[in-house]
């Protein structure tokens, strides 16, 4: 049979395709994933903040509680490790206690350092201005023995009296920094300068530092053990149990000092689990102690 020639219709539809076909399709960017404009937004990035907030109050305790009682308290909750790997203290006998205030390095490429913002904008001098005594700025670098600052960088974080720096990479100027009375915990020292190996990217973003996830606002405490990092959503319950621990541990290391008999009688213990009719639970109960 004789063929019918296309509809009108059809014959748009087919000069459209067409000349969709021969126009170059756009860069994609990241903004052209970061804003879809169809149906769910599923490329969208979660909050990088916990909803929950420290209260000054609660940090203060968190302060006075050690590392160790923090690790044990999350470990209880059965939370991922929480230590940051490889941060010590810069000078014996440091301490912080702060929330939060992130900035995440990148590996050094000509384009980062010509696209991000330079001068008093860049991320980690936008990070400065954002942090006081209860603030202590925790920055991810892109490996522990390159720089994130020295003295110069870090006189403004003095004058801004910050309440600690924490940082999987390097510190340069260990004398000068140490003067400043900036409890700093690092990987390591160096002399190399840091923007050859890496740039700074983003201010107060969700980072990984040291293996540990750290958000903006999170409790962050350092002492002689290490670094830990407190999630803002369990402050509250980690507090209450480390808290817990530190004064049954007290308990046992008087009644050990006492008896004199091995630790094992009464050690470890699992917070919330310890039987009424186990030896540690009768020497708690004639303290007092609920457990």
């Amino acid at each position: 049979g004789q063929r019918r020639p296309p509809s009108k219709m059809l014959r748009l539809a087919a000069q459209k395709l067409l000349r969709g076909v021969a126009t170059a399709a756009p860069v994609a960017t990241r903004a052209t994933f970061a804003r879809p404009t169809f149906g769910l937004n599923r490329w969208k990035t979660g909050p990088a903040a916990s909803p929950t907030e420290i209260s000054d109050e609660l940090l203060a305790k968190l302060g006075k509680l050690s590392t160790q009682a923090l690790v044990d308290g999350l470990w209880v909750m059965g939370w991922p490790p929480a230590q940051i790997e490889g941060a010590r203290s810069l000078a014996k006998g440091m301490k912080c206690v702060g929330r939060a205030v992130t900035v995440r390095f990148v590996p050094a490429r000509p384009d980062i350092a010509s696209d991000k913002p330079g001068g008093e904008i860049s991320p980690e001098y936008e990070a400065f201005e954002l942090c006081g005594p209860n603030s202590v700025i925790v920055m991810a670098s892109v490996g522990p023995w390159e720089s994130v600052g020295g003295d110069i960088k870090f006189l403004r974080l003095m004058q801004r009296q910050v309440g600690g720096l924490v940082t999987d990479g390097s510190v340069r100027d260990t004398d000068t920094m140490i003067g400043y009375g900036i409890p700093t915990f690092s990987y390591s020292t160096t002399a190399k300068q840091g923007p050859a190996a890496m740039q700074p990217w983003e201010c107060n973003g969700v980072i990984s530092c040291g293996g540990v996830t750290v958000r903006p606002g999170d409790a962050v405490i350092g002492d002689q053990d290490g670094v830990v990092v407190v999630p803002a959503a369990v402050a509250q319950q980690v507090y209450d149990i480390a808290h817990s621990r530190e004064e049954i541990e007290e308990i046992v290391k008087t009644q050990l000092e006492t008896e004199k008999c091995p630790p094992g009688k009464y050690y470890p213990f699992m917070s919330g689990k310890i039987k009424p009719d186990s030896p540690l639970g009768k020497l708690l109960t004639s303290k007092g102690v609920k457990f």
